[in-house]
């Protein structure tokens, strides 16, 4: 599973042959024109995978030093991050298999095992959760699941040939330019959607989940990230579009999922544009999602509990809700009914030369309900770029810089400020600020599948709340692929 380099130009991915085709059948009779398309179907079954099989394995060892704080739990309110010295782990091995059905069509499993201790809890960090391995029900006992079993099915409609390298997830094949790509089953959306040659992959790239994705993008997955669902792609030339639906939790943040498809779903659409910028390649893509699924509104929580506090409190709550002791503080399990969610968001990477790289993200979420599947952030902020050691004579190394920023709204401000949790934070009171992270790694390639990754990263203002931290956490991550 030896990764591309992110630097790689898509001219690369592009047969020169292919563009001599284009221009012979152009220029040619029709018997010449018929044996030059017999042999453009042979290269492109000649360099069609039938079956394939990858396999990685991450470890990442973290230490988180001790902070101040001007309080932690208060009156009993469960989701500070601990202001002690802490160490957190992960490791996981997956195997990727695709297996090609018929022509254009593909399935594909993966096979997954996790084991992991976090920090606090995986309590106490918004947007800036130090590890994105780190899944919601993991524990120190190894567990195995399927993290992915789907059908893609690819329709060519004409423009120029493109080959696609085999991967992890991508049988190597001979596509057009313009297609339509369909895929349905038990994936990441984030398999499809936000993706970003800089910032996304986060076992060879950064290790904070703000740079992993959109933190204020609630899309739907259960707790360990994953989702089953449908999208759909259209690619003609140097645009894609993209729309999707997929399927949340039976309940915020929980590894159930709610398969009714049709009531309570979470839908993607994103237009991507490919461009050269002073013959370097880049691209921008805009993303919206629309969920509906069964949440509670901030204020109206805050209105029940201010109505009768006594009765509509933390702890008082006979169905679902996140386990706190504040008996003075509202919660969200009281009012959650079916609420419409909204956010929308812009993406950008861009090679400067052939070493250097840099992306952009932000995205707005209305931030009137809790987080259901995903961070706890409603506005958010990342930017970096990433540095290939070509200069140093480590061509594969790489160094990345990236700072990230997470907001929430007022209402969910005013909710924690009252001693209310979601998902993830809630301290039992609040100095609302910006949570915000600087992550420095260096990646080193000790062998040709195997690197070791030190990481540095400064959390200020964990959970939103200035009146805690900075954060320092160091960390170690060793990858290999087979």
């Amino acid at each position: 599973m030896r990764a591309a380099s992110p630097f790689r130009a898509r001219g690369r991915q592009r047969i020169a042959a292919t563009l001599c085709v284009c221009s012979t059948l152009l220029h040619c009779g029709t018997a010449a024109a018929a044996d030059v398309l017999a042999q453009v179907e042979e290269w492109r079954a000649a360099n069609a995978d039938r079956f394939g099989i990858y396999a990685q394995t991450t470890g990442i060892w973290q230490n988180k030093w001790p902070f101040p704080a001007l309080y932690t739990n208060l009156n009993g309110s469960p989701n500070s991050l601990l202001p002690t010295r802490e160490g957190s782990w992960t490791f996981t091995a997956t195997a990727f298999v695709g297996l090609r059905l018929w022509s254009g069509a593909a399935v594909y499993l993966a096979p997954e095992v996790i084991s992991e201790v976090p920090l606090s809890g995986l309590k106490g960090l918004g947007g800036a959760i130090q590890n994105a391995e780190l899944q919601k029900t993991g524990g120190i006992p190894p567990t195995l699941y399927r993290s992915r079993l789907f059908l893609r099915q690819t329709w060519d409609l004409g423009g120029v040939p493109v080959a696609l390298d085999s991967g992890p997830l991508q049988l190597a094949q001979v596509v057009s330019s313009r297609r339509v790509v369909l895929t349905a089953g038990n994936l990441s959306v984030l398999d499809v959607f936000d993706r970003n040659r800089f910032a996304g992959d986060l076992r060879q790239q950064f290790l904070n989940m703000s740079f992993l994705t959109q933190t204020a993008y609630d899309f739907a997955a259960d707790a360990r990230g994953y989702s089953w669902g449908v999208a759909i792609e259209w690619y003609h030339d140097e645009w894609t579009l993209r729309a999707g639906r997929f399927i949340g939790p039976r309940n915020p943040n929980q590894l159930p999922l709610n398969r009714q498809f049709f009531t309570y779903y979470g839908d993607q659409i994103e237009i991507e544009r490919r461009y050269d910028l002073a013959g370097r390649p880049g691209a921008m893509r805009l993303l919206a999602f629309r969920n509906r699924w069964v949440t509670g509104r901030f204020e109206d929580a805050i209105d029940l509990w201010q109505q009768n506090p006594e009765a509509y409190n933390a702890t008082t709550c006979d169905n679902f809700n996140y386990g706190s002791a504040n008996a003075g503080a509202p919660d969200l399990c009281w009012v959650r009914r079916p609420n419409v969610k909204l956010g929308a968001g812009v993406n950008v990477e861009q090679a400067v030369n052939d070493t250097l790289g840099v992306f952009l993200r932000g995205f707005y979420a209305d931030g009137r309900t809790e987080v259901y599947s995903f961070t706890s952030a409603d506005r958010s902020l990342a930017l970096g770029g990433i540095l290939q050691g070509t200069r140093w004579g480590r061509e594969q190394d790489t160094v990345g810089l990236g700072y990230g920023a997470s907001w929430i709204s007022s209402a969910h401000a005013e909710y924690l400020g009252l001693g209310g949790i979601d998902g993830f934070v809630g301290d039992g009171a609040i100095n609302a600020r910006a949570e915000q992270v600087v992550e420095l790694y260096y990646r080193c390639a000790l062998a040709r599948a195997l690197w070791a990754t030190l990481d540095a990263q400064r959390i200020a203002n964990p959970g939103y709340n200035a009146d805690r931290g900075p954060v320092n956490i160091v960390g170690v991550r060793v990858h290999a692929e087979f």
